[in-house]
């Protein structure tokens, strides 16, 4: 095993955008540990497609409020969303700096795409990768700091606290199936979302809800955490596994969706819940299991210069898109509930936070509008990390010795963590 620290100042669970940005605004001084179940390049933050939402001028944020407001059905946190808004021009500036190529015209200005729910087009991207392009610099400028330690393939399974004060938490190596304590002043929840409790998804199959379940066994709060999002366009096939996201950025460029006469029947730019009821309307009306996407529209140029990995994958699916409608249907796609945080971050819990898919702050209501994923995980986890700074690090805390027989049986802990997972939104589901 390497070389681990008992102590450190924080822990961090996740190597997608939140847990990334999170270790990039903490002190240099910072002794700082990263855990990531599987690879560090596995997360969902490298699945995103198209792209992160920006406030281009002061004059749109009316709209983009409104927009983000209609899209979450109005259960949003107002106060979450202005934030997130009004945060997102610095975010984008900084991101520039680590060198992610945003999409720009002939004079160098920053090109923007239009995706459903959305008013105006406000939508930075990197062809259809922007997930990767995003995260892979941000983990690349991780690995070059010196006070960071990323270890793949350790996953968390519990944290460890005393009095509603976290310590730390319980470390898993997956290889051995060792089992050992790791105590911090702080601990980062970002695990990411509950795709791989799903049958179809278009997320890992490792991204299994962990926080939420630790969360639930140690009583600290959740909210909304039936609030599922559902894509209403990933690519239909036969085969097991993850499902391959068709872009909403699809049908901001014109593309439209087809029943199986070849007809449209919904106004593809709704809200996303909105044009999956109706996709699924149409399936069950025409005895169908997918519906038909066609790109023709947007013309030859525009999909291979902005969807390129789309355009790729289809033909490897036996699919010109320039030629011939596509089958879609709609899959698990994101979770909007979480650990309940407040505007820093924080959990119920005495110096545990959370961010990114993991968490629930309240900016994206009951229904995410689409490319604010990327935005909101990077502000909360910057402001986490920053929440961290202040309170300050190398408390001289007498840490609680953990008794590791409980977690032996790997499986039936992760069958309680699921089953305790489905109860609770359920019984949510069944509150609301």
């Amino acid at each position: 095993m390497p070389n681990i620290l008992e102590k450190y100042d924080v822990l961090i669970a996740g190597t997608g955008v939140a847990g990334l940005n999170c270790a990039l605004h903490l002190p240099a001084g910072a002794r700082v540990l990263m855990l990531t179940k599987s690879a560090a390049d596995r997360s969902d933050s490298f699945l995103a497609q198209g792209g992160i939402c920006v406030l281009k001028s002061p004059s749109d944020f009316g709209k983009y409020f409104d927009d983000t407001m209609r899209a979450g059905h109005y259960e949003n946190d107002p106060a979450a969303v202005e934030l997130m808004i009004r945060s997102s021009p610095a975010l984008i500036e900084e991101l520039v700096s680590y060198g992610v190529a945003f999409a720009r015209d002939e004079k160098g200005n920053f090109r923007y795409t239009r995706e459903g729910g959305h008013s105006e087009p406000r939508i930075l991207f990197h062809d259809d990768i922007t997930g990767r392009e995003i995260t892979s610099h941000l983990l690349a400028a991780v690995r070059k700091l010196p006070n960071v330690q990323i270890m793949e393939g350790y996953e968390l399974l519990d944290v460890i606290s005393e009095g509603n004060e976290c310590c730390g938490g319980v470390v898993r190596e997956n290889e051995t199936g060792k089992v050992f304590p790791v105590y911090a002043d702080y601990t980062l929840l970002a695990t990411g979302g509950v795709g791989g409790l799903w049958e179809n998804s278009t997320n890992y199959r490792h991204l299994t809800g962990d926080a939420l379940g630790i969360a639930l066994k140690n009583g600290i709060e959740l909210e909304h955490i039936d609030y599922v999002q559902i894509h209403p366009t990933t690519f239909y096939s036969e085969k097991h596994g993850r499902r391959f996201l068709i872009s909403e950025s699809v049908r901001g460029e014109g593309a439209v969706l087809l029943d199986k006469n070849m007809q449209r029947f919904c106004n593809e730019l709704l809200p996303r819940d909105i044009v999956t009821s109706a996709i699924r309307a149409q399936m069950a009306k025409d005895g169908t299991k997918h519906v038909w996407l066609d790109m023709r529209p947007i013309g030859e140029k525009t999909v291979k210069e902005h969807f390129p990995t789309i355009y790729r994958h289809c033909l490897d699916e036996g699919y010109d898109v320039l030629q011939t409608p596509i089958p879609v249907v709609p899959a698990q796609h994101y979770f909007m509930g979480g650990v309940k945080v407040d505007l820093d971050g924080r959990t119920s819990m005495k110096r545990l936070f959370a961010a990114g898919e993991t968490a629930c702050n309240g900016v994206h209501g009951k229904n995410r509008l689409a490319s604010n994923s990327l935005l909101e995980s990077l502000i909360w986890a910057e402001r986490a990390a920053k929440a961290m700074t202040a309170e300050g690090f190398g408390t001289k805390r007498k840490y609680p010795q953990r008794d590791l027989s409980g977690y032996s049986d790997y499986a039936a802990l992760k069958k309680d963590y699921e089953r305790a997972i489905r109860e609770e939104a359920e019984r949510e589901a069944y509150c609301d």
